[in-house]
């Protein structure tokens, strides 16, 4: 796959055409990720009875749903200011042409 966990993807292809956003899931062996924002569906839960504490909450929820990585495009991060290494001290001469 040409994307893992944490890329900064362009979705170009489907109903979310020029959608960016991280990927939150990678899916290598379905051929499929998850991206913040992109292809949300909602998710109808019944209320269980089972868990450690007993009731789980029902109801409607909004989540993202896989896309085909064939539907995304790794864009290019820009680089943050931690991550850049300092400039280069440029080297200073005198006019005699001895360093200090």
């Amino acid at each position: 796959m040409h994307v893992k966990k944490g890329d900064l993807v362009l979705v170009i292809a489907g109903k979310d055409k020029g959608a960016k956003g991280r990927v939150i899931q990678a899916i290598p062996r379905e051929d499929r990720v998850i991206v913040e924002g992109v292809n949300m569906v909602k998710k109808h839960s019944k209320v269980t009875h089972q868990g450690p504490r007993g009731a789980k909450e029902g109801g409607v929820r909004t989540m993202e749903a896989p896309i085909h990585v064939s539907n995304v495009k790794k864009l290019k991060d820009e680089p943050k200011k931690d991550d850049e290494k300092p400039a280069k001290k440029a080297d200073k001469a005198d006019e005699s042409g001895e360093d200090n």
